[in-house]
């Protein structure tokens, strides 16, 4: 296997094992979608664009320091 080949094989893994935690957590995970947008998706499958640091769920920030 090529070094690509494995370096996508990983990234794949460490995605699917965020996912799985995420669930045991009940939390989400934060990534950037093929179309640049940055997005929050819960173990429920719900996907929600994340709006910028005036959101205080978006980066986890409390609203008075943010």
């Amino acid at each position: 296997m090529n070094q690509l080949k494995e370096l996508q094989k990983l990234i794949k893994l460490t995605g699917d094992r965020a996912k799985l935690d995420a669930k045991a957590n009940e939390t989400y995970i934060v990534y950037k979608t093929a179309a640049g947008q940055i997005v929050k998706e819960f173990s429920n499958g719900n996907i929600v664009p994340v709006t910028g640091p005036e959101d205080p769920l978006s980066v986890g920030i409390p609203s008075s320091l943010g």
